[in-house]
């Protein structure tokens, strides 16, 4: 992985990384008080393969866990990180 900055733009309601003046992001959106529902993830087809999109949605999740909110995953590639996660035990 290549440690980038990642970025929270919580008017937006998205995590995004700028990487060779592209972003990659993922976007999520309030089901209620309590809980957050990632919806898309984004790489522009130049910079995948690098884990970048991995990069922002850990920091995504990692948000949403220390807010105490429950995730839901619309997006396949969120719900196959927390796929992972699981099979890992985390």
């Amino acid at each position: 992985m290549s440690s980038v900055t990642v970025t929270h733009d919580e008017a937006a309601g998205r995590f995004f990384a700028e990487v060779d003046g592209q972003e990659v992001y993922t976007k999520y959106r309030h089901v209620d008080e309590g809980t957050v529902d990632f919806v898309s993830t984004f790489t522009p087809p130049e910079l995948r393969g690098r884990g970048l999109a991995r990069e922002v949605v850990d920091a995504a999740l990692a948000w949403a866990r220390a807010e105490g909110k429950q995730v839901r995953a619309s997006c396949w590639y969120v719900a196959k990180v927390l796929e992972q996660e699981g099979e890992r035990g985390a």
